[in-house]
């Protein structure tokens, strides 16, 4: 079973004066890259966060939004440091007085002194919302990992597609090679017989030299070996676990019998079916960017 890279998930729990809201995105990547977005308030569960994307999504490059919003149109955003402000204000006040300053802009700059605008206790809520966050994330990325599946169920038919094209080729290749054979020999006795007397030529050398070269430019291990991969490549993608790098490995060694068959044939019909091969290896190389 094939898992996609790209997926997505979302999650919210909204109750009277507060609402959560979980999303997360996933695009292909060769490691696990995780980007975090969450209120300060939950750093310290960043690294348990992080831990949950690896369990469920393993590989993928991963974007995770927690957005927690007071929606009580009562509650004060943030509190004031009364007795600061006014050591504050006062000193500012005593310092105008002493240089003769204006006093107009004193309570403004008192205001925006450190620690006089204090954070409501917005922190503390969040943080004794984590149970809900977590459980909300949890289901998201459940959410996006069904996603990856039925965009992987879609990448498995390409795949089968695109294998069957290439077995498809390779069956006609298999039917070509007798007669590529023997053109070769052909080839070979009309070319020494253009030069040499029929009489003047050692049978047993001459025999020797069609072996030669027909060993050389003998096919027939890498269409066994190229069989081969495509039924590993089938086995793979059919396991439970989705093998994304595996079947990239397999791919390579796809790719490596299709270029020696086609440089070792040395045959136009043949060479045909290679370069559908070829055509057909790329969309596979293509695609599996994208697997897990």
């Amino acid at each position: 079973m094939l898992k996609s890279m790209t997926g997505y998930g979302s999650a919210k729990n909204t109750e009277l004066t507060s609402s959560i809201h979980v999303e997360v995105k996933t695009l292909n990547s060769k490691f696990l890259d995780a980007n975090l977005r969450f209120p300060k308030a939950l750093s310290e569960y960043e690294l348990e966060f992080r831990n949950l994307i690896s369990q469920k999504l393993v590989r993928g490059k991963v974007s995770l939004t927690v957005e927690i919003m007071n929606e009580s149109e009562t509650a004060l955003k943030q509190k004031y440091n009364k007795d600061l402000f006014i050591k504050y204000y006062r000193e500012l006040e005593s310092l105008a007085s002493e240089v003769d300053a204006p006093k107009d802009e004193l309570f403004r700059t008192a205001l925006n002194s450190p620690d006089v605008v204090v954070n409501a206790n917005q922190d503390e809520e969040t943080a004794r919302d984590y149970d809900k966050v977590r459980s909300l994330i949890l289901s998201a990325l459940e959410t996006c990992d069904s996603f990856r599946v039925k965009e992987g169920a879609v990448l498995q038919e390409k795949f089968h597609s695109y294998i069957k094209s290439i077995d498809s080729a390779l069956s006609s290749i298999i039917a070509l090679d007798p007669a590529r054979i023997e053109r070769i020999r052909n080839r070979i006795q009309s070319n020494l017989s253009s030069f040499i007397e029929e009489e003047a030529i050692d049978k047993n050398r001459l025999e020797q030299e069609f072996i030669y070269y027909i060993e050389k430019l003998d096919i027939t291990e890498e269409k066994v070996r190229l069989k081969n991969h495509l039924n590993h490549f089938l086995e793979v993608m059919a396991a439970k676990e989705s093998a994304g790098k595996k079947l990239g490995f397999i791919s390579q060694e796809i790719g490596r019998e299709i270029n020696t068959i086609g440089s070792k044939a040395n045959d136009s019909d043949i060479q045909k079916q290679v370069v559908s091969m070829k055509e057909e290896l790329e969309k596979i190389k293509e695609q599996l960017l994208n697997v897990l």
